[in-house]
């Protein structure tokens, strides 16, 4: 199974640049089944409903979410609805919606889990211990499991995965929307970077314009960030091929596209 998860979607100028590469990236990696973070989505603020369906009319499977899954109050209304959306499963019990989902293609299922870090977050239950729980279930249904894995601390991402190495197919980090150049395969089979990166606005900070947010570092005054309508795009994604068999990846590949880095058929 080929899997291509494309980092934090950010404002209108993410998802048009989902729409705009995806065709072609599909194209290019034969594959499989698309996963996409979804959090900042709604203008920087969680997910709409039209949202939703919009990305997976665009060719998105599944989409996860993080830290900023209930900014936008619509997600209260079709969450639990919502088959291919899934929420941090670490999040409380009593919380809408789920944290693991399964989609199949070509005969093969993947699981696909989304987690939440606690360093320098709102703390939510362990998520190893979730991971650890989530992981066995899936593993009960087919050996190809993926992990979003949405936390600030590298080190505790890395943790994730190294904990989760031999045991998930794959764990990519979500949520500083700087894309890392730790790629890798660890020595079990596990697929693994510690940030996917971003899919939005290229020339701003993190998505948000970059004046308000000069301005909050020079003055440590108040400042409401907002996500640009119009600028020039950044996507950037994750590809991995998993043994069908086995659940170990057998290749990966980071994606970064933008101006200064172009397309490449």
């Amino acid at each position: 199974m080929k899997v291509l998860f494309i980092g934090d979607i950010v404002g209108s100028i993410g998802r048009d640049a989902v729409e705009k590469y995806l065709p072609r990236l599909k194209k290019k990696y034969a594959v499989d089944v698309v996963i996409a973070n979804g959090e900042n989505a709604a203008a920087g603020r969680g997910i709409t409903r039209s949202i939703y369906n919009d990305l997976l009319q665009m060719g998105v499977d599944v989409i996860t979410m993080g830290n900023h899954t209930w900014d936008n109050r619509d997600i209260f209304e079709f969450i639990d609805d919502a088959d291919y959306l899934i929420r941090p499963a670490n999040f409380s019990p009593d919380a809408p919606g789920k944290g693991m989902v399964q989609v199949s293609k070509n005969g093969v299922t993947l699981s696909v889990i989304n987690l939440h870090g606690r360093t320098f977050l709102p703390p939510h239950d362990d998520p190893f211990a979730k991971a650890d729980e989530l992981v066995a279930e899936a593993k009960e249904i087919s050996p190809l499991v993926f992990v979003d894995f949405h936390a600030e601390a590298t080190s505790e991402k890395i943790a994730l995965g190294w904990h989760l190495d031999g045991r998930a197919s794959v764990v990519v980090g979500t949520h500083t929307h700087v894309q890392t150049a730790d790629a890798r395969i660890y020595p079990g089979g596990t697929a693994y970077i510690t940030d996917v990166g971003m899919t939005g606005p290229y020339d701003e900070i993190l998505g948000m314009t970059k004046e308000n947010v000069i301005y909050r570092f020079q003055t440590q005054m108040p400042q409401r960030f907002e996500v640009p309508k119009k600028g020039r795009d950044v996507l950037s994604a994750f590809f991995v091929e998993i043994d069908d068999k086995t659940g170990k990846a057998l290749r990966q590949e980071r994606i970064y596209i933008n101006a200064d880095y172009p397309f490449q058929p």
